[in-house]
């Protein structure tokens, strides 16, 4: 069993930047794969990041390839996500998930993730 709580959102001017962390309680951290997602209102939750265990492989939706970063530090049992350049269509509620996984692989499909956050919100105004 593993907690998971996302901070780091808020409103920012478009072209700005934020760095999303997720913090994950337990002491099995490097065992998760880890993704991002996101979700609009009136929009289904969709992918934004993946990253595998160990930090080794990372994958991401061609809506946010080159401005956006994830990356993770299983000494803090936190992973991250870095946003630049941001727009308005950025805009939703940012969750991250994690799926307990030893293959090394990434996930981009929310139904192969077990764990997930509350969510913490994103406001990119134009």
């Amino acid at each position: 069993q593993v907690q998971l709580v996302e901070s780091g959102g808020g409103l920012v001017q478009a072209g700005g930047s934020l760095r999303l962390s997720c913090a994950a309680s337990g002491r099995t951290f490097s065992s998760y794969a880890m993704g991002w997602f996101r979700q609009a209102p009136g929009k289904e939750r969709e992918f934004v990041a993946a990253i595998s265990r160990r930090g080794v492989t990372k994958y991401y939706a061609d809506s946010v390839k080159g401005r956006f970063t994830i990356s993770r530090e299983n000494a803090k049992n936190t992973v991250y996500l870095q946003m630049n350049s941001l727009k308005p269509e950025d805009t939703a509620i940012y969750y991250c998930a994690a799926r307990d996984d030893n293959s090394g692989r990434y996930y981009y499909s929310p139904l192969r993730y077990d764990y997930w956050g509350q969510g913490t919100q994103v406001t990119v105004s134009s």
